[in-house]
């Protein structure tokens, strides 16, 4: 694609980085056949395509963005299918995310929508509020039919984040115990991401993980704090909020690291770990912690990226007569096959478990989540999520596993098919509680 930056404009490196990003595009439109909105609504601006010629003549040009330019990148999931497809490897990622950026900066939006935005930034990053926030939710459950559409469907979503938590069974709390010392191998020592909305609506999958890696010798330490990667504020375009909480996130965890002798920082949520691993390229720039972000994006992994890999080896213990040959339809998050390209190995995992698992009908297509998309786009989210849930109906599965909390908890508003995470399925598997 030709650009017309002027060199002052390249003088920038966000800008310089976006003019590369263009240039490699040949307009050939293979990333529109596999655009989840392009899908839905067959429009060219609603395609990749179309959103980087929009993305292109906003940053070219440097002017206040037209309420077309921001209604169509509104609309993207940034589900990356896209990256994943386009043969000349555009990172579209990084130049949806500087056009966000750019949008935030430049374009004033309706109040009610400011005011909603700065709801999402400002309470989903942080447990407790979150907590506060779902129990007034319950309050307002039988006026749900007078609200507005955002806050009916977040109620929605509510539903699916209480049975995203199901109730602990007794002996996962009071008789499981970690493996003795002799087991251990400080060489496996990890740290495991609490995450933020995971504290909330996640401890199970939290609690599963930890009984999970250590029953394969890895002793594992929960990182409470900080607990949000910066994701949230990332992809709303709060570069300020976000890059704050960056630097935080490497200081306090690279502490731990070192004080603990972690050979792993893990994330049992896809979106996060697609963040972590983004840490050294955002602050490459930065000179007084350009080192430690690239650390801690080495250091990071999804834990089905770890248990598959050589620290561990082949899983141990997963001897469970009552989950042999259950069929297990794998529903890959985006931000795992298309953001970090950890696909195969899940379905592996399950494999070595003694499961049944199979892959999804569309499995590149977006189930509609997308951190908080379905939050801002409801409408557009609830339609990929029949879509997702058809294809799983599909399979015949009896169990749905995932990597990411974000597509089980809206996943399960238009399914009955019960949707649980890869590791509680292997914890299960290996001795842990039932998980559903």
């Amino acid at each position: 694609m030709r650009t017309e930056f002027s060199a002052a404009q390249l003088a920038d490196p966000g800008l310089k980085e976006a003019n590369d990003i263009l240039r490699k595009c040949v307009h050939c439109g293979f990333c529109n056949a596999t655009c989840p909105t392009f899908a839905l609504l067959g429009d060219e601006l609603d395609g990749p395509r179309g959103r980087i010629y929009l993305l292109k003549n906003l940053l070219e040009q440097d002017a206040r963005p037209s309420l077309q330019t921001v209604k169509h990148i509104d609309r993207c999931l940034s589900c990356l299918s896209c990256m994943t497809t386009c043969p000349s490897g555009v990172n579209y990622m990084r130049l949806v995310d500087a056009g966000r950026a750019y949008i935030e900066k430049k374009h004033r939006r309706p109040l009610g929508e400011r005011l909603f935005r700065q709801f999402l930034a400002r309470v989903l990053p942080y447990p407790a509020r979150f907590r506060a926030v779902l129990a007034l939710a319950g309050l307002l459950s039988p006026f749900r039919a007078l609200l507005p559409g955002r806050l009916r469907n977040a109620l929605a979503l509510r539903a699916g984040a209480r049975r995203a938590a199901p109730q602990p069974q007794a002996h996962s709390r009071r008789t499981w115990q970690r493996p003795p010392a002799a087991e251990r191998n400080a060489e496996k020592a990890v740290g495991l991401i609490a995450g933020c909305a995971q504290q909330v609506i996640g401890r199970d999958i939290n609690a599963a993980t930890i009984r999970l890696l250590e029953r394969q010798g890895c002793p594992t330490r929960l990182l409470k704090r900080p607990g949000c990667c910066g994701a949230i504020e990332h992809h709303l375009g709060q570069t300020a909020l976000a890059e704050r909480r960056f630097r935080q996130n490497i200081r306090d965890w690279l502490k731990q690291v070192d004080r603990h002798g972690l050979k792993a920082l893990l994330v049992n949520a896809s979106g996060c770990g697609t963040m972590l691993k983004e840490y050294g390229h955002l602050l490459r720039q930065d000179p007084a912690l350009a080192a430690a972000a690239s650390r801690v994006s080495a250091l990071s992994q999804d834990v089905a990226e770890f248990l598959s890999g050589p620290l561990v080896g082949p899983l141990r213990g997963m001897d469970n007569a009552a989950t042999k040959g259950l069929r297990v339809a794998y529903q890959s998050p985006c931000s795992m096959q298309h953001g970090q390209k950890v696909d195969a190995q899940p379905m592996a995992l399950l494999k070595q478990a003694g499961f049944d698992p199979c892959e999804l009908p569309e499995k590149f297509m977006c189930c509609g989540s997308a951190g908080t998309y379905n939050l801002l786009q409801p409408e557009l989210a609830n339609a990929l999520g029949e879509r997702k849930a058809a294809c799983i109906a599909q399979t015949g599965a009896e169990l749905v596993a995932s990597g990411n909390l974000g597509c089980m908890t809206h996943l399960r508003q238009f399914t009955d098919i019960p949707i649980l995470h890869t590791v509680s399925l292997l914890d299960w598997a290996s001795g842990g509680p039932k998980p559903f």
